[in-house]
């Protein structure tokens, strides 16, 4: 590795520097003056420490004392609102992170080429985070013809050079090289660019595009040292410090529960948890669970007043109720207490937290009961609307835009999410009608340039600038309009998925004869127009349940209903940490799929004997957590299902001779019984998901989260945020292993879920059900065939018999 050294940091500057993002937001504030709770929706006061400025740390590069710290270890336990005898509080913590240029939102890194021999990255760091050490370790792959001009490439912080490095020949296809960046020079919002010197000769060269290419690989990293900031206890500061929108690396939250874990406690993490997956959007988000002891860092506890977890004693209280106190460990992380006396009360303490911003500099908050909303069926505010046309234009983040400037640009994406249940008949499509405009530039090449137009990665079309035809090409050569500016795209159902991207790039290829000097111009402008739009609207919501891929693309078919009033979130009757994170990961991944809080989620231990309970159970779609070490759970689950459990392994029932009848009459011989019950047994470890239709409702599904052990559930949580794993994951069973990666069967039967007219549902199982059909349509053929034979013999005796002969012959004789 090439190492670059590029001194520039003062200490003044730094010192400077670090006072105005980190002073502004440090306040830490003393213990909570009383432990009666506050008035209703009214803040409780809190006194302020007077901190002097030598109670700062210094700047990178001055000698600093270790703060001391709070002891973990106190005899008698933490109780918010009384006064602690404690050393004075830590101003900061020593952190260190790195952030990829994958991380940064650029997963397959930036190349710089052809024209595009310039540009930049933009990265983002938490408001209470102060950098005192920072470093770039760069990844760069150079095509051979830009080795062979032995350029270099230019690196900008923020406006500011950071260095030159040579672009020459090297060993290996890739070059790595450390850069070291003044801390003074990083802030909240960083900008990232890269330039190749000399660019504007290369630009002049043809083929450029193809033989001048420099890629900073996605593995560069940005290395971070600095201080995590004591920002005090004010309730107003939440969402911080457990997550920060400008964090871009994984988030994690830690949450703590009492030794003796209640399902109120965890139905109220999970409705937290869901609105946590939604702050993180595309960012993951990980929820490590503590019992009986206090998070290491920042953390959110749940509980009844009263409770004792680790060193700390929740706060008494006769309602719902939201503290904010300094971690007894380290008072620079903090910790978030959401209690209740029962489940109630938890759900109402952690529905005010997240509907409504804590506008409080209080560390308390009594809370006032408000409503439950009910949602309505496939009205995630995430979701597109299948009610009307959709313009483009309503799908983009607030900072996004749908005009391109100059030639070399990127692609114009547009993010939308749908109900993975849209139904069309065969034949049918979803169109898309785009209204563009190119530049209009004597020097463009009309002919070669062209709107590529892309769906998931799935090319769609090239739109040409111009009219195609034969009178449209006649009357353009005669100086008329041919400008072809509109075009509606027909979409096949398949390509739309959970999570979609509309890639639009106007790709502009200039004349053979034009000047160097256009290809810089970066006045033209390429855009897509208000009105263009996307139209679900006669699109139904119907398909064939269960289907594990709607599962993990959209936590569909609980994501139905988005504040999962009619799912139920079934554990052991113990269930350990690894289930309850996975339980947590779960219900941050449909909020974040809904953009809807689990506000009416039902967490249970265990499978209940009668009551309200098996009532719920009765009606609800079912999401349910174990590991194979649960038997008597699994045997209970799988008791009318097609899979079994034996032990700690799982297997697949052996199908009935009438099942067997059963599949072949109905069409449905792509099950794999025998091939999933081999491949569960031939696997000591694995972790996945099966399916089936719930045995309390035959109307409502099963999915079961399922591990051989703790370690492997946890590892669910990677496996989720794989793509390639995500893809892989279909049917009812999905087995994952190191070795092997993702395996999918289906093994069970499956069912029609949805909204369908009787007379369509007429029609969907004629389609579905041919042989049924041949069957039928065949025994009609021999009933008809036998009753007509029958009343041609009865008619042939007739005719044929002596008596009516000699009666015909007498008639016949009378005339």
């Amino acid at each position: 590795m090439k190492i670059l050294k590029h001194s520039l940091l003062a200490s003044s500057l730094a010192a400077a520097l670090w006072l105005s993002a980190g002073w502004a937001e440090m306040s830490p504030d003393a213990p909570i003056n009383s432990a009666a709770p506050a008035a209703p929706e009214q803040s409780a006061p809190v006194a302020e420490e007077n901190s002097a400025l030598s109670d700062l740390p210094p700047p990178a590069g001055l000698e600093q004392a270790d703060p001391a710290l709070s002891s973990a270890a106190s005899a008698a336990p933490f109780v918010p609102g009384q006064p602690v005898a404690a050393p004075v509080a830590a101003l900061n913590q020593p952190i260190s992170s790195t952030i990829s240029v994958a991380q940064m939102g650029q997963p397959q890194g930036i190349t710089l080429t052809g024209g595009q021999l310039q540009s930049g990255i933009v990265f983002t760091l938490p408001g209470d985070e102060v950098i005192t050490n920072a470093h770039l370790n760069l990844s760069l792959r150079v095509s051979p013809a830009l080795a062979a001009r032995n350029t270099s490439l230019q690196l900008m912080l923020n406006g500011q050079p950071l260095g030159t490095l040579p672009l020459g020949a090297s060993d290996s296809d890739v070059s790595d090289y450390q850069l070291e960046i003044p801390a003074a020079m990083v802030v909240a919002s960083n900008n990232l660019s890269f330039k190749i010197n000399d660019a504007d000769k290369l630009l002049c060269e043809k083929e450029s595009a193809q033989n001048y290419q420099v890629t900073i690989l996605p593995k560069t990293t940005l290395g971070l040292e600095g201080q995590q900031l004591n920002i005090g206890t004010r309730l107003r500061n939440f969402p911080r410090p457990f997550i920060d929108p400008l964090r871009m690396t994984p988030a994690s939250v830690a949450m703590g529960f009492a030794s003796n874990v209640t399902p109120d406690a965890v139905t109220a993490a999970a409705l937290v948890a869901s609105w946590l997956g939604i702050q993180s959007d595309y960012r993951t988000i990980r929820f490590p669970v503590t019992r009986g002891a206090l998070p290491e860092q920042n953390g959110i506890l749940f509980g009844h007043p009263g409770e004792r977890i680790g060193t700390l004693t929740l706060p008494q209280a006769s309602g719902p109720q939201l503290t904010l106190v300094d971690n007894p460990n380290n008072p620079v992380y903090k910790l978030l207490l959401v209690t209740g006396e029962d489940e109630a009360q938890l759900r109402q303490a952690a529905l005010r937290l997240t509907t409504q911003p804590l506008n409080t500099d209080a560390s308390s908050l009594a809370v006032q009961p408000q409503p439950l909303a009910s949602r309505k069926p496939y009205d995630a505010p995430r979701w597109i609307n299948t009610n009307r046309p959709v313009r483009l234009s309503e799908l983009l983040d607030p900072n996004q835009t749908l005009t391109s400037t100059g030639i070399w640009h990127d692609a114009l994406r547009v993010n939308f999410r749908a109900a993975p249940d849209l139904f069309l008949w065969d034949g049918d499509a979803v169109p898309v009608n785009l209204h563009y405009r190119f530049p209009s530039e004597s020097w463009i090449d009309e002919n070669s340039s062209f709107l590529n137009v892309m769906l998931n990665g799935t090319f769609l079309r090239n739109l040409s600038v111009n009219k195609v035809g034969l009178l449209e090409q006649a009357w353009h050569r005669l100086g008329g309009d041919a400008r072809q500016e509109q075009y509606q795209l027909h979409l096949d159902p398949w390509l739309i998925y959970g999570d979609n991207q509309l890639s639009l790039y106007f790709n502009i290829r200039p004349k053979a004869d034009a000047p160097c000097g256009v290809l810089l111009n970066n006045n033209i402008k390429s855009r897509i127009e208000e009105e263009s739009w996307i139209d679900l609207s006669h699109t139904r919501h119907f398909t064939l349940l269960p289907n594990l891929s709607y599962f993990v693309g959209a936590s569909f078919p609980f994501s139905r209903l988005a504040d999962f009033s009619q799912t139920t979130l079934l554990m052991p009757e113990k269930p350990d940490d690894a289930e309850i994170a996975t339980l947590l990961d779960l219900a941050a991944r449909a909020g974040n799929a809904t953009g809807a809080a689990l506000t009416q989620n039902q967490v249970m231990f265990g499978l209940p004997n009668g009551g309200a309970h098996l009532a719920r159970l009765a009606k609800s779609d079912v999401l349910a957590i174990s590991t194979t070490g649960d038997n008597r759970f699994n045997q209970q689950m799988l008791a009318h299902s097609p899979f079994e459990s034996n032990g700690s392994t799982f297997g697949v029932k052996s199908l009935t001779t009438l099942d067997k009848a059963r599949s072949w009459l109905t069409g449905d011989w792509s099950r794999q019984p025998l091939d999933a019950d081999r491949y569960f047994s031939s696997n000591e470890a694995w972790r996945g998901f099966i399916s089936y239709r719930s045995p309390w409702n035959s109307d409502r599904t099963v999915v079961m989260t399922v591990a051989t052990s703790d370690e492997q559930l946890l590892r669910l949580h990677g496996d989720l945020n794989s793509p390639r794993i995500n893809a892989a994951i279909r049917g009812d069973t999905a087995i994952i292993t190191d070795e092997n990666g993702i395996r999918s069967f289906r093994v069970g039967p499956q069912f029609p879920s949805g909204e369908m007219p009787w007379y369509m549902m007429v029609v969907w199982y004629a389609n579905q059900h041919s042989v049924l059909m041949a069957l039928a349509a065949l025994l009609l053929a021999a009933l008809a065939g036998v009753a007509t034979f029958a009343m041609l013999q009865r008619h042939a005796r007739r005719r044929l018999d002596p008596q009516n002969l000699r009666d015909a012959g007498n008639q016949s004789g009378r005339k």
